[in-house]
């Protein structure tokens, strides 16, 4: 199950479905430690006598946020209970409070007493071993802790705060939790429980018929009771609609710096530009990580996540968001890649939030041979990007404090990591992190990386070693048309992989050779280029009323059926993107504009209703598949936007 709304503020995550239940909350890293892991935090009305959970089928729920902000905004409908909910969920800006707003509406015509609870279904620091749920009688208020995370909630109606509270044990033998004792419409009332703990609070107010009231419910988050307590009075003080209704305003500040004039885009598309914008912006620790995504459901695949941070994903992200304006945002993931840095100068598979090393598949050894687990793009990637925002912003400060640990140390490494014989880079494994070789696509990459080094180490002054990293880069140039280039089928092979103690073409379709002209090797209108992307859009079309394209020929991740000839893969919202951005780069006149204007809708109209991407996509009814939100397709997006709007003023003259 997807995740269906975000809302963060770059220190405090928290994800809801499509029920509107709290799923994951992360703190105090944006990505690492879910304090919830992935369980339900559950929301239900007690009304006229009759109680409902929002998960049942009852409720028709429309899902959305408040325009150009970090707000939910969600309409939740029960004819049979003859009530209605309007939701707002955010985090404040600054602080780690989470609120949510509930209005009430009473659709019949005679009033009725309405109750509502709110359950909280913990494991903090992502295990359920030795929590502790307690009331806490000074401000009215309950609190779950364990160790140095503390979390309070509170809650208030006209009538006034917490009318009722109970805190048990959950998934212990027959406790399933307090949860089930909300369903009758009254809380035990039970002060304190402690190790696999639950707790459910209740607020209450008489709504008149064909009327309506404001509930108020928050969390505020902290390190022990006097920080969250303190929290707490914050939000009495300056009262919960007021503070949401600051986040609001926050956000709408926060986009102006966005590009407006989007050409002839259509306003669904302005729209999930700006939307992405906030989306990714959730997705970024404020100090350095950007995650890959968040959506815990993915456990169940194989007992990992996506919350991680790639630096392939960081770059392109990073890459995306400065194109958007947003080099501030980005700034520190830079500065994380030059700590994460390994000794050599690569940087491994994936970190923590907190700059540790994540999870890896990638082998030391293989059959007896040993190899370097790494996937070299990653490294080049961020010299790419770097390059690319100095260009823009032309801040130097950042790349002068970035030189000699991350700039000249990275490339030093691609400049050395070489095979003599093919003038490549040495084997590493792709992007897709599957499979060991020489890959056009990191090729390509590391082409840029130097190519970016060189034009910073002339920047300073650093002339040899300019010279030097421009060299290796035009010797690999020279490699990869004599090695990868496959004039028989016309296009780039996808790499070069080892059999029989040679090098031999891996000729399968694949849409990451695109990076031959997005990180310069070779112009956009080459005819090399041309061929090898006319073959890609055709040949990794979906063809289904889906649309879209695959990653690959035969892509086996959340395969739906061994069809290839019709469907290759399923459709990734990034490699569709991939094609439309070259659409873009090479159109000549304002017509050649029309088919990435309509992958731009195609994207739009493929989003949850709450406007939020997966990674990808069901061929046969485009429903998500994998993780959602991904990081990555909405950066992708914000660039394909950015680039049509740059392209379109161009044009048009």
């Amino acid at each position: 199950m997807p995740r269906h709304l975000v809302i963060g503020n770059g220190k405090l995550l928290v994800n809801l479905d499509q029920t509107c239940y709290i799923r994951d909350i992360y703190y105090p890293y944006v990505g690492q430690l879910n304090h919830v892991g992935g369980h339900y935090c559950r929301f239900g009305i007690w009304i006229g006598g009759v109680f409902s959970w929002l998960d049942e089928p009852e409720w028709n729920i429309e899902l959305g946020y408040i325009d150009d902000s970090l707000v939910t905004n969600i309409i939740a409908r029960h004819e049979g209970l003859g009530v209605e909910l309007q939701m707002n969920d955010g985090i404040h800006q600054r602080e780690c409070i989470y609120i949510k707003r509930v209005v009430v509406r009473n659709l019949r015509h005679d009033a009725r007493e309405a109750r509502l609870f709110f359950h909280q279904d913990l494991m903090i620091d992502g295990s359920e071993v030795g929590d502790t749920a307690a009331y806490y009688p000074e401000n009215n208020t309950l609190f779950h802790y364990k160790r140095s995370n503390y979390f309070m909630f509170s809650g208030s109606s006209d009538e006034g705060g917490l009318m009722q509270y109970s805190t048990g044990i959950k998934r212990f033998h027959s406790a399933e939790g307090t949860w089930r004792d909300a369903e009758d419409g009254v809380l035990m009332g039970n002060t304190i429980a402690q190790g696999s703990v639950d707790s459910t609070i209740g607020l209450s107010a008489n709504v008149p018929g064909g009327g309506e009231k404001t509930f108020y419910y928050w969390m505020s988050i902290g390190k022990n009771l006097e920080e969250v307590k303190e929290l707490n009075q914050y939000v009495l003080d300056n009262s919960p609609e007021k503070l949401l209704s600051r986040v609001v305003i926050y956000w709408n500040h926060w986009l102006r710096r966005a590009e407006s004039d989007l050409g002839d885009l259509n306003d669904s598309i302005s729209r999930m530009f700006r939307h992405s914008l906030l989306i990714v912006r959730t997705q970024v620790d404020e100090r350095g990580a950007i995650l890959a995504a968040n959506d815990t459901d993915i456990l169940q695949y194989n007992r990992d996540h996506y919350s991680y941070m790639w630096p392939r994903d960081g770059a392109l992200i990073a890459e995306s968001m400065s194109l958007a304006g947003y080099q501030s945002v980005i700034a520190p993931f830079f500065n994380f890649c030059a700590a994460a840095l390994a000794p050599d100068g690569y940087l491994y598979h994936k970190y923590n939030p907190d700059g540790t090393v994540g999870s890896s598949w990638h082998p030391y050894i293989v059959q007896g041979s040993q190899r370097l687990p790494i996937q070299e793009d990653e490294t080049a990637l961020v010299l790419f990007a770097l390059w690319q925002d100095y260009l823009r912003n032309q801040v130097i400060e950042l790349p002068q404090s970035l030189y000699s640990n991350l700039i000249r140390k990275a490339a030093t490494f691609l400049s050395s990591y070489i095979e003599p014989e093919l003038s490549l880079p040495k084997p590493s494994y792709d992007l897709w992190e599957e499979r060991y070789g020489i890959w056009t696509y990191t090729v390509a990459s590391v082409y840029g990386g130097l190519m970016a080094a060189a034009f910073f180490t002339e920047l300073f002054g650093d002339y040899e070693r300019s010279d030097h990293y421009r060299n290796t880069a035009q010797t690999i140039k020279r490699g990869m048309l004599t090695q990868l280039w496959d004039e028989e089928s016309g296009r780039f092979a996808r790499g070069l992989i080892q059999k029989d103690n040679g090098w031999v073409k891996d000729m399968t379709l694949e849409s990451s050779i695109f990076g031959i002209w997005e990180f310069g090797v070779l112009a956009v209108d080459d005819d090399k280029v041309i061929r090898t992307m006319n073959a890609i859009r055709d040949g990794l079309r979906i063809q289904t009323d889906v649309g879209g394209h695959a990653r690959y020929t035969n892509d086996y991740y959340f395969q739906q059926t061994g069809d290839i000839d019709k469907i290759p893969g399923n459709p990734w919202i990034i490699c569709t993107l991939w094609v439309a951005n070259y659409q873009i780069a090479s159109a000549q006149k304002l017509d050649d504009l029309e088919g990435p204007k309509q992958t731009l809708q195609w994207v739009v109209d493929h989003a949850l209703s709450s406007g939020l991407l997966a990674e990808q996509l069901n061929p046969f009814d485009g429903s998500p598949l994998s993780v959602a939100p991904l990081t990555w397709s909405h950066a992708t997006f914000i660039q394909s936007v950015s680039k049509y709007a740059e392209k379109y003023k161009q044009l048009k003259g």
